[in-house]
């Protein structure tokens, strides 16, 4: 099921004491049980990773939509770590932030969090990630996110006003 890689920046390490409390809260809190289930749902081959993290390559579910994501201690690709260190070296940091992260909230209430967080982003820069607490925290350029400006709120309130007035508008009935 989870086997031991022996390359480079991405081999196994030594856990410091705070990385094993990372690894057991985790376990505890399901979030790294659940990213296990995830990966074996979307059909990933499973590896021991660096810093107390498992690597889940070949993930083939198109959601969420990332070129990876963290899940408790399990880090998820569709392709595999060595293609996406190539585009963005530092990934394994950024979803390790991820994985204290999930320890911090207990687990499971991290998604409501996360979730209320890409809104705000949203609404103020257009941009799921820019604005987003823990993706900057994790580093938004570690993870190969840009940072975007902050847009003044009420000019986001018209376009999103906007918005939901084009897609609320019913076809014309007769070519009226």
């Amino acid at each position: 099921m989870v086997s031991a890689s022996s390359d480079g920046p991405l081999a196994p390490t030594r856990l410091s004491a705070m990385q094993w409390v990372r690894r057991i809260g985790n376990v505890t809190n399901l979030t790294t049980p659940l990213g296990l289930v995830v990966a074996r749902i979307g059909r990933a081959e499973i590896r021991r990773g660096p810093r107390g993290l498992l690597l889940a390559e070949g993930y083939r579910l198109s959601f969420p939509v990332a070129g990876a994501f963290t899940v408790g201690d399990v880090v998820l690709t569709g392709s595999t770590f060595a293609e996406r260190l190539r585009v963005t070296p530092r990934l394994l940091e950024h979803e390790e932030r991820h994985s204290w992260q999930y320890l911090c909230c207990l687990g499971l209430p991290f998604y409501p969090v996360y979730v209320v967080m890409m809104g705000w982003s949203v609404l103020r820069t257009g941009d799921r990630a820019a604005r987003h607490a823990f993706e900057r925290h994790a580093g938004l350029a570690a993870g190969g996110y840009p940072d975007r400006p902050v847009i003044p709120l009420p000019t986001q309130l018209r376009r999103a006003g906007s918005r939901l007035r084009r897609a609320l508008r019913w076809p014309s009935v007769g070519g009226r």
